[in-house]
């Protein structure tokens, strides 16, 4: 079984159905589209540089299409994405830590932990040493007790990436 290519329109150019593409083969795995004639491309290694066609894009992103997203992400709103993206961006985190990145009331955001745990997005972490700020304090391992931490589930990735694909399909 072949493992199936991931594309992403790249967003230097944006390409529209129908312009003549290229594809760059990234060290992650996706291949990046972008128009023939994107002066990014250019600077590209040209060992990476495929030919790709518009076919072949649609299909992926037709079988892509076919995961259900769970009925709870039509709870999520845009805080919520916020907040997914911050646990997704810093790792393990607790409320008031989120809170105050990204500005809202302490409660609230209390509320939304909970609520983005209880529908399946956020975990909770219990009895272990985790590294605080991941990336941020190089080499300090903390865990405040009296501190609620979560973390993101495989389920809240999805619903970054759904998310994400929502407001590129919307041009917003």
């Amino acid at each position: 079984m072949t493992p199936e290519l991931t594309y992403k329109i790249a967003k230097c150019c944006h390409p529209q159905e129908n312009d003549p593409i290229t594809g760059y083969f990234k060290e992650d795995g996706t291949i990046t589209v972008h128009c023939a004639t994107c002066n990014a491309v250019q600077g590209l290694r040209p060992e990476r540089l495929l030919a790709v066609a518009w076919d072949e894009i649609q299909a992926t992103e037709t079988a892509s299409d076919a995961v259900p997203l769970a009925p709870e992400f039509t709870e999520l709103d845009e805080t919520d994405y916020f907040i997914l993206k911050h646990h997704q961006e810093f790792g393990m985190d607790y409320s008031i830590v989120v809170a105050e990145a990204l500005r809202i009331p302490l409660e609230e955001m209390h509320q939304r932990h909970r609520k983005l745990r209880n529908i399946g997005g956020l975990k909770r972490v219990e009895g272990r040493i985790i590294h605080y700020r991941k990336n941020i304090v190089k080499g300090k391992w903390i865990k405040h007790r009296n501190h609620t931490y979560y973390e993101l589930t495989q389920e809240g990735k999805t619903w970054i990436l759904a998310f994400e694909n929502k407001q590129v399909a919307s041009g917003t």
